[in-house]
């Protein structure tokens, strides 16, 4: 699998203006439910759940949002880039500006947690993090994230 099997084109946002965590899981399950026809609410609601656990700010300005849903048919992502960092409660007790939602069938079992780890480890690059924080078009972010030719991307194999 590889982020082009997660992130379309559309899921893409380069430019998110949001004034914390909350209003940013609100944009984010907001388009992800238009990716994916499943309810708005039932997307914030799992997210939600899983920031309780504790918070999927993950260091370094980034943060991986994500959960397993009822009636998903596959992985889906967003990502966005955010115009002003805000604070996520992350492990580093930075504010975050690169997100990347990640949502799952009930049934994905390993492969969510593959998933996160190969979206954890690209974004966690400090020179990839910083080729995205480096351009403001949602093509150019798109196709960072998602190769044409996934193979270029060793993190993805």
């Amino acid at each position: 699998m590889n982020l082009s099997d997660l992130l379309k084109p559309e899921a893409v946002i380069p430019c998110m203006k949001a004034q914390g965590k909350k209003q940013v899981l609100q944009e984010l399950a907001a388009i992800a439910a238009g990716l994916t026809g499943l309810p708005e609410k039932n997307i914030l609601d799992t997210i939600q759940q899983r920031e309780k656990l504790g918070s999927t700010g993950v260091g370094h300005g980034v943060a991986i949002p994500h959960g397993k849903l009822p009636g998903i048919e596959h992985m889906t992502g967003v990502f966005a880039r955010l115009v002003r960092p805000v604070e996520f409660e992350s492990l580093d007790d930075q504010p975050v500006d690169l997100v990347f939602l990640l949502l799952a069938p009930e049934s994905a079992g390993a492969d969510h947690l593959k998933a996160l780890a190969r979206v954890a480890r690209l974004l966690r690059d400090p020179e990839f993090a910083k080729d995205l924080r480096a351009t403001n078009e949602a093509a150019g972010l798109a196709l960072l994230l998602a190769p044409v030719n996934p193979q270029s991307s060793d993190a993805l194999a």
